[in-house]
């Protein structure tokens, strides 16, 4: 059998560092480990290529190379995904559908000759034969949910030497699956599971020894659901993998995502920054005690959030959060409160999304019961809401529009890069292979030829790392190139799409009401919070944008 497997592509996002990548040169953030542990556990026998919508398109040559066609992606993918299953059927090439899109939303689909839902290991018996004897299996759903999680025993180290590895930015592996907790938003546990199944530290070694003997340096995302949901087999892990770094030279910077509560843990911190990892990323979610009560995230009640993020800042990684407005009970008090706790804190990467019912979630379920779910979720932070919220949608979408203008104005972005600066210590000033060709575009494309305010400070952020030391002088780099991205983005992408959603939304209020007038309301209403919050929506931009090999960190999303 000769397989194609293909990694479905998201739209631009701020996870995507649209405007960043090319001052590193590279293709893409992330490397799609999804096909990539799927590629590993094919039958040895089977001719396996991949490829990733992120790097370009599926050429036809590549469809009528294939016998199969497997496809994988997530909700926001969904579209790029449907257009190569179409592709695929047009040549008469079978199909399979997998990952957490069609997991979840399985009628999503209909290009596909097969679906296959939940993981791979252990479980590719029925696809196997299906696609090597056509006609033999007579059911179109090849995995029906229900079955037993898998043992992550059963993994094997990922196909990473089919990937075009020097094209991306960052690199990936997984330890983990699943989360303890029981966010009611959350559609990790529903996919998942809450028992966390971990890999043996061997595992993880051979993994990292894969991709050192491929060459690969740099930036590595360890994908886990939440790293320290099972705190003694993390705790086991760490002290293996400190050792591995430091026989190898400390070839990779780890980062990852874990739950807040990682700061009531200082020796897991201590183990974490020992083993390699430079940032994490985390759910706050909001500040509100209330609301994280009410939507059962009680594990962020452990601690003041604010002094969790200083906590993990002072002992070395840099802390990425995430944000949700458009909790039942928010209004415009809460949008503000948002906007404070965040501009207050060393989060220069604060991702900040309106609440999104995910389908099998339990905030799906409890919506569905009260009758005010009004579309399936398209996994687009920008899209309108899919279930009637509390706050009326006008004023939640104008007062994220503002928020979003207001976190990711130049001043406001990089006061947070400077205040990360001041208070994360940087353990290395080692420069990464690719790191001196980013430094000078970044001297040429911001620093010379950059928007005023972003060129002013980029030296300002330069001068700052000096000051603070030369291990921290990459990171000042960094920041500045990715500044690039969430600057520009939010501006030319991100604000204007969110006006639109607004227009929708004023002219079906103002038919709804047989009212002209209506729009005009709507239009006066926006206005004052930027002016409140003192940040121009439109900031003036010019110059080019990118990534620095040095520590961009991508997206916790999973292939």
């Amino acid at each position: 059998m000769r397989a194609l497997l293909v990694q479905g592509a998201s739209p631009p996002t701020y996870w995507g560092y649209q405007h960043s990548l090319p001052f590193i040169g590279k293709g893409a953030v992330m490397s799609p480990l999804g096909v990539a542990t799927l590629a590993a556990l094919l039958p040895d026998a089977w001719e396996v290529r991949i490829r990733d919508l992120h790097l370009g398109p599926v050429s036809d040559d590549d469809l009528r190379w294939a016998d199969a066609v497997l496809v994988s992606g997530m909700l926001v993918q969904a579209e790029s995904m449907r257009e190569v299953l179409a592709r695929a059927r047009a040549l008469g090439r079978p199909s399979v559908v997998g990952g957490p899109a069609p997991t979840t939303s399985p009628g999503s689909f209909p290009e596909a000759t097969y679906l296959f839902q939940g993981e791979a290991e252990g479980r590719l018996e029925r696809l196997v034969e299906a696609l090597e004897h056509p006609g033999r299996v007579p059911e179109r759903v090849l995995s029906p949910p229900g079955e037993a999680r898998p043992a992550l025993g059963l993994a094997r180290v990922p196909r990473f030497d089919l990937l075009e590895l020097d094209r991306y930015a960052s690199l990936s592996i997984q330890t983990s699956r699943g989360c303890p907790f029981n966010c009611e938003f959350c559609d990790i546990i529903e996919i998942f599971g809450r028992i966390p199944r971990v890999k043996a530290p061997a595992q993880v070694l051979a993994e990292l020894e894969a991709l050192r003997r491929l060459g690969a340096r740099g930036p590595l995302f360890v994908v886990d659901d939440n790293f320290i949901g099972n705190r003694k087999a993390a705790a086991r892990l760490l002290p293996e993998v400190a050792a591995w770094q430091r026989t190898h030279g400390m070839p990779f910077d780890l980062y990852t995502e874990a739950s807040l509560n990682l700061a009531s843990d200082p020796a897991l911190v201590e183990g974490m920054v020992d083993a390699g990892f430079s940032c994490v990323f985390v759910g706050i979610e909001t500040p509100d005690p209330g609301t994280l009560e009410k939507t059962q995230k009680k594990q962020n009640l452990c601690m003041d959030p604010a002094q969790a993020v200083t906590a993990l800042s002072r002992a070395g990684l840099e802390v990425f959060a995430g944000f949700i407005v458009g909790f039942d009970g928010d209004d415009a008090g809460a949008l503000e409160r948002q906007r404070e706790f965040v501009s207050q804190l060393p989060i220069p990467r604060a991702m900040v999304g309106i609440l999104t019912a995910l389908p099998g979630t339990q905030l799906w379920r409890r919506l569905e019961r009260e009758g005010r779910l009004r579309a399936d979720a398209t996994g687009d932070q920008f899209d309108r809401t899919n279930f009637e919220t509390t706050m009326p949608e006008a004023e939640l979408v104008a007062g994220y529009r503002q928020l979003l203008a207001g976190l990711f104005s130049p001043d406001a972005f990089f006061s947070r890069c400077e205040r990360s600066l001041e208070l994360t210590p940087a353990r290395s000033a080692r420069v990464r292979p690719g790191g001196y060709r980013a430094l000078a575009r970044a001297v040429w494309g911001i620093g010379i030829r950059g928007e005023a305010r972003r060129r002013r400070w980029f030296w300002r952020l330069l001068g700052k790392g000096l000051r603070v030391g030369l291990a921290a002088v990459p990171r000042a780099v960094t920041f500045s190139i990715i500044g690039e991205h969430f600057v520009r983005y939010t501006a030319e992408e991100v604000l204007p799409r969110l006006d639109r959603r607004l227009e929708e939304i004023r002219s079906e209020a103002a038919a709804a009401r047989g009212s002209a007038d209506g729009p005009r309301r709507w239009a006066s209403a926006m206005d004052g919070p930027e002016e409140r919050w003192g940040h121009a929506a439109r900031p003036a931009f010019g110059g080019g944008g990118a990534v620095a090999e040095a520590g961009m960190a991508a997206s916790p999303a999973r292939d």
